[in-house]
């Protein structure tokens, strides 16, 4: 059963089976520079969560640039933090997961949320996470023939949402600030893409923060592989992983 429901400023897809645990919540914040997509551009991502997980899965749209630039999609991501926890979910009970842009929206709300003295989420799950938006990991310089995102993809996303400087605060670029109490984390990341080394300095910095961080490169997959599932068994495998790791964290 899908169900719109008004989660922020600009709602989300309410997705649950038949056996779905309602007193559970996976957030699913969709990929794509926060330039484009929706909850149903990557519902086939949402649904299978929620398949797997046999939790009930939140696949919130926010606004989009160029029309609403930095922080707007940001602002949003946070605000359905909020109102799942208005609605009653215990935070222990809820994870934030997302891909590319997503990835970075969900590590932003859990920082945010702890700064602003909001309770931690149950779980994080990072799915090919963007987290850094100055170029200079080794990954980002050499492996310009990886599919999906581009170098050059990556400039125009930058352009539309944040303008012409590189944005340094910690809320959007939450590779750069304080990860400590966090909590526990899974990062799958594909071994031929740009944001690899990325994720590999994120999974460091968790765990020299003492959060419970997995990391998992996932062999000659690109950039967001999980949206070819299930034709791609890995993208089907990584979202199943996924899914299991957070019904494993989540408590009500």
């Amino acid at each position: 059963m899908i169900e719109r429901v008004p989660s922020g400023p600009v709602g989300g897809d309410l997705i649950r089976y038949p056996n779905s645990d309602d007193r559970r919540l996976i957030i699913y914040f969709h990929g794509g520079g926060f330039f484009f997509g929706s909850s149903r551009s990557h519902r086939v991502v949402a649904a299978n969560l929620a398949r797997a997980s046999g939790v009930a899965v939140l696949a919130a749209d926010y606004r989009l640039a160029p029309e609403y630039p930095a922080p707007a999609a940001h602002d949003d991501a946070f605000a359905v933090y909020k109102w799942a926890l208005a609605q009653g979910f215990a935070p222990s009970a809820i994870c934030l997961s997302g891909d590319s842009a997503g990835g970075n929206l969900a590590l932003s709300t859990a920082t945010r949320g702890r700064d602003k003295g909001l309770p931690n989420a149950g779980a994080l799950v990072l799915m090919s996470p963007a987290l850094d938006f100055t170029g200079q990991s080794e990954s980002f310089r050499t492996m310009t023939d990886a599919p999906l995102l581009t170098p050059q993809l990556t400039e125009l996303f930058k352009h539309v949402y944040f303008g012409h400087s590189v944005p340094t605060s910690s809320y959007l670029v939450p590779l750069n600030g304080d990860v400590s109490e966090l909590p526990a984390t899974l990062i799958h990341v594909g071994s031929w893409e740009l944001l690899r080394d990325d994720s590999v300095q994120l999974a460091e910095r968790l765990r020299q923060a003492d959060v419970s961080a997995e990391l998992k490169i996932w062999d000659g997959m690109c950039h967001s592989w999980q949206l070819f599932a299930p034709m791609l068994d890995e993208g089907m495998a990584s979202i199943e992983e996924a899914a299991a790791f957070a019904r494993g964290h989540l408590t009500c």
